[in-house]
């Protein structure tokens, strides 16, 4: 018998170093827009509640002194974010107008896909992939 059937991706959550910086590039720089933001003052640690366009979220945490990420992009665990985007290079110029670093673009082998990576503030990747 199979699994039962996933509805959808709910969200993602990451850890960062810098909450104002990682709140002003996710919002600003990605324009995502905020559904909640909450002090846990238990934990002494931000929770801040993003949209992502597909419906799911996007969760960022602060907590104090979180353990820097081991590699990039080959360590154990979530390799890095792909969001989709209509226009590769309307993005590219956007990101590089912003001070991101982007790397040159790429086609999937596989999928014939156009697809170029950058990095979140903590040096997170993240992929733009262009599906038209």
């Amino acid at each position: 018998m199979p699994a039962p059937p996933f509805r959808r991706l709910h969200h993602v959550a990451l850890i960062v170093s810098d909450y104002d910086r990682a709140r002003a590039f996710y919002t600003q720089v990605l324009g995502l827009p905020v559904l909640a933001e909450t002090w846990r003052a238990e934990r002494s640690s931000w929770k801040l509640d993003l949209r992502l366009p597909c419906g799911a979220q996007l969760e960022l945490f602060s907590f104090p002194d979180p353990p820097p990420r081991p590699t990039r992009p080959e360590a154990a665990g979530a390799r890095h974010i792909a969001l989709a985007v209509q226009d590769l290079a309307v993005w590219m110029d956007w990101l590089t107008g912003q001070g991101v670093v982007v790397e040159p673009v790429r086609t999937d082998p596989l999928t014939g896909a156009r697809f170029t990576f950058f990095a979140d503030p903590d040096g997170l990747p993240l992929e733009l992939v262009e599906t038209g």
